[in-house]
């Protein structure tokens, strides 16, 4: 009686360890588009800690999807619906070389553009959230007109 009993609770153990395994993402992407893409659509879905392994570990980035997660977490559940239920659409590539790529997005529910950064590093395609939310903050706007006071 025992013993059956131990190979219930081995089995047992042992099926839910290999479905809790399949479940969890593994971070890694075939190409760049790939990458790109598998972010986005954890994104869209709000599965947060599985974009997480798509994007490159760092302290800055990680402050931009803290950010990206509360203001998810504080949308309307139509608006997360609507997000859930996009899809992502790659406008461009532009390859910068053979391990920078610039992928020009949006999704069906918001249409707005914008850029995604994908590394490759150590062989693995990562997500630089940095080129999404600094683009162009160092460059003045051209129309900007410029008085100077001490004149």
């Amino acid at each position: 009686m025992k013993r059956n009993y131990f190979i219930f609770l081995f089995l047992l153990c042992f099926f839910i360890a290999c479905k809790s395994k399949d479940k969890q993402p593994s971070g890694k992407s075939e190409n760049n588009i790939d990458a790109a893409r598998n972010f986005i659509r954890a994104a869209l879905d709000g599965k947060f800690e599985e974009a997480r392994t798509f994007m490159l570990p760092d302290s800055v980035n990680n402050n931009y999807m803290d950010v990206a997660e509360r203001s998810f977490n504080n949308k309307t559940q139509a608006e997360k619906d609507s997000f859930r239920v996009s899809n992502p659409i790659i406008h461009n590539v532009n390859e910068i070389n053979d391990s920078i790529t610039i992928i020009t997005f949006s999704n069906t529910f918001k249409k707005e553009k914008n850029d995604l950064k994908v590394l490759k590093i150590n062989n693995q395609w990562l997500i630089d959230l940095k080129y999404l939310y600094e683009d162009g903050l160092d460059s003045l706007p051209a129309n900007l007109i410029m008085k100077d006071s001490l004149k």
